[in-house]
């Protein structure tokens, strides 16, 4: 599969974005490294992550416990967010953000939402010591990555979702999404958006790249090749392509031969490096032919440059998501979940996709996409079909032995 977008295209209300200030052309992880806050370190922290074992919903040994906390929504209609930058729908002139204020109207529920997570570690590191006093964190709703959210339901870090309060979910959830390893009933996590992990090449420098075998071996891309920092989408794409789920129970035996894939590929210098999503800027350029790259930095530059493409992989692609936690000791619980329900309108969430241009996690938005932007809305990028859905691969839940394994020698390779 291979998207193009031109921009000299785009629909009346893509263009009417634009000029608002709607940021189609600047993904979150490229705001970020352009900050210098780290697409190297946004992109580690899986690698430095030590997810445990499978999720229990209970504390850890040695941690304390959370105290109940009076739930405050019904008398404090009051709702503290943190998220990441640059992932709500934002416009230049009127509601500086859309769907925020239209839940605000809706419910009467004011919300504090602040951008202050910069990457899953260093965040966790922010307000681990309150949780694990079993203090509040002051939050109601964080957003994290899909690989850390094991280690916050593990330790009793999330409180579970109350289903009285989000009719809209899971009932809305995409099926791709429902059954995930990190949280299987779904009882603690939300997506809020999700990407693809594939290939993206320059087409004005090679043919389409369908495999990871040619990225790693065509002699045209000897030295302008790059693969992601971040492990589990790297090492996912190699399993994969060895007949291996990563989302299954893989050996230590599986992932030393993957390992041995990409030493080849380093060894023999088609590797020229190994990136956060810094990729974005050399593969516009040119300095880069193929890569390892994410769907949302792809479509973002699909504006300035319609020869970039992305391809699903023939043997399937990785697929992750951000999801909203809502962290033990909320005082205002119900309000988060709410929050929830809300997002999971398929109106709502066709709104935030559309400015986002990451995947959409909420079933009816791509009807919903039609009335607002037709062009957006037959975007695979944004709304994959089933069968695309049908290659994805979550990467399962390592235990830190495990973790601690893997990052070793994913490191040995990629010099982190």
């Amino acid at each position: 599969m291979s998207v193009r977008r031109d921009p000299s295209q785009l629909s009346p209300h893509a263009r009417a974005l634009l000029q608002s200030g709607a940021h189609h052309g600047l993904s979150r992880r490229r705001f970020l490294g352009g900050l210098g806050v780290g697409a190297a370190a946004l992109s580690m922290g899986g690698v430095l992550a030590a997810c445990g074992t499978a999720p229990t919903g209970q504390p850890s040994p040695g941690q304390a416990s959370p105290e109940p906390v009076e739930d405050l929504s019904d008398s404090e209609k009051l709702l503290v967010i943190s998220n990441w930058q640059l992932y709500i729908d934002q416009r230049r002139g009127g509601r500086e953000r859309p769907t925020l204020e239209a839940f605000e109207e809706q419910t009467g529920v004011r919300v504090d939402y602040t951008e202050d997570v910069t990457d899953n570690e260093t965040f966790y590191a922010k307000i681990s010591p309150q949780l694990a006093a079993g203090q509040p964190t002051g939050r109601d709703i964080i957003v994290m990555t899909d690989w850390i959210v094991p280690r916050f339901i593990r330790q009793g870090y999330v409180l579970p979702l109350d289903r009285a309060n989000t009719p809209n979910y899971p009932a809305n959830l995409l099926p791709s999404l429902t059954d995930a390893p990190i949280d299987p009933e779904r009882e603690y996590s939300a997506p809020w958006q999700s990407g693809l992990t594939g290939i993206a090449y320059n087409a004005k420098l090679t043919g389409e790249v369908r495999t990871i075998t040619e990225l790693f071996t065509r002699p045209e891309l000897q030295g302008k090749v790059t693969a992601l920092l971040e492990m589990r989408d790297t090492m996912g794409l190699i399993l994969a392509e060895q007949g291996v789920d990563p989302a299954s129970d893989f050996t230590a035996d599986d992932f030393a031969a993957a390992i041995d894939v990409l030493q080849a590929a380093v060894d023999d210098g088609q590797i020229r490096q190994f990136t956060g999503n810094e990729y974005s800027e050399g593969l516009a350029s040119g300095d880069i032919a193929a890569c390892i790259a994410w769907s949302g930095d792809v479509i973002q530059l699909q504006l300035d440059n319609p020869d970039l493409r992305f391809v699903v992989p023939e043997a399937g692609c990785m697929l992750w998501s951000d999801n909203m936690l809502i962290p033990a000791g909320a005082r205002h619980k119900k309000n988060a979940e709410l929050w929830i329900n809300h997002y999971y309108d398929p109106a709502v969430a066709a709104e935030l996709a559309a400015w986002v241009n990451y995947i959409c996690p909420v079933a009816g938005a791509q009807e919903a996409m039609r009335e607002l932007d037709p062009e957006l809305a037959d975007n695979e990028l944004i709304f994959p079909t089933e069968a695309t859905l049908a290659t994805t691969r979550i990467f399962r839940s390592l235990s830190e032995e495990e973790e601690q394994d893997f990052t070793r020698q994913f490191n040995a390779v990629a010099g982190a």
